[in-house]
């Protein structure tokens, strides 16, 4: 062993300083300008209401695109009747890769739109919700991981799992009209072993984009919160995914979590547009998708 002296362990760090800093990084596999397309397609659909024929549309689009993207593709069809008796076709939609694979994990995604404006900030709420970012922004990422997923296959076995009729009741009046999606694969789930866990994207495309730990996940899976918030402040993203709580949502993370999978919601709930007419494309950002998208492709490559 040699001991170095003081003046050659100064140039012994500055030329490892040098060499980091000229290293260059991996590049990025998210696209989130490609993810923002698919933000632009939904909603030039209309909003996307079960039942309607925007939905319906939509629906096909996403069934096709999916079965580009990977080889399997499983469809849950059935109907659901609400509380004043309208029966919905309803249809979740799972790409899978790697489907034989033992450790599997699990992301997830609402397609559907909400029929009401009903946030207290709403100017109109006899009108729909658009859906830019609340429905439209987690489609589109898990779309983007689609497309990670194409070009270098995962070594883990990935689901991606876009849910229906999320949106269309309310939790007072009609609470078995809402998280139908969730709810249905919860009690549906494929055969073979259940994912080690599975996130739940929503809400994550707002331009300030400031993601809070959630109350449930935090309660229900605090070791895949930690993992998630572990791996943005990694990728250099801690000021966009802040480790501390806020808001405690009953969303579809927790119909997962009542069948026994460890889920959690990555949700940024602090959007004034949300459930408002005001749910716009001009209120999201390929910036902010590409923050999450990479979280989310770190996530399946560290497996």
């Amino acid at each position: 062993m040699r001991r170095l002296l003081p003046g050659r362990v100064i140039v012994l760090f500055t030329m490892l300083f040098a060499a980091c800093r000229d290293k260059p990084k991996p590049p990025q596999e998210f696209n989130g300008p490609t993810a923002f397309g698919y933000i632009q397609t939904q909603v030039g659909f209309g909003p996307r209401i079960p039942g309607s024929k925007a939905h319906r549309a939509m629906g096909d689009w996403l069934d096709s695109v999916l079965r580009q993207k990977t080889d399997t593709v499983v469809v849950q069809s059935w109907k659901h009747v609400t509380a004043h008796g309208d029966t919905l076709p309803l249809r979740n939609f799972i790409a899978r890769y790697n489907p034989a694979a033992e450790k599997r994990l699990l992301l997830l995604a609402h397609w559907d739109s909400r029929p009401v404006s009903d946030s207290p900030r709403s100017h109109d709420s006899t009108k729909a919700v658009l859906g830019a970012n609340d429905g439209g922004s987690g489609v589109a990422l898990l779309l983007g991981v689609a497309d990670v997923l194409k070009r270098t296959p995962p070594g883990a076995g990935v689901d991606l799992l876009f849910v229906d009729g999320e949106d269309y009741g309310d939790f007072t009046n009609a609470p078995n009209d809402v998280l139908i999606g969730s709810h249905y694969y919860a009690a549906n789930q494929l055969t073979g072993p259940k994912p080690l866990y599975a996130v739940l994207f929503d809400l994550i495309a707002d331009k300030d984009l400031q993601i809070y730990q959630e109350g449930n996940s935090l309660v229900g899976a605090p070791e895949v919160v930690e993992l998630v918030w572990d791996t943005a402040k990694d990728l250099g993203y801690a000021g966009y995914f802040i480790s501390s709580p806020r808001h405690t949502l009953i969303d579809d993370h927790l119909e997962l979590q009542k069948a026994g999978i460890r889920a959690i919601d990555v949700v940024d709930f602090d959007y004034p547009a949300w459930h408002t007419t005001e749910d716009t494309i001009d209120k999201v950002s390929a910036a902010s998708l590409q923050v999450v998208g990479d979280v989310a492709v770190a996530l399946i490559r560290r497996e």
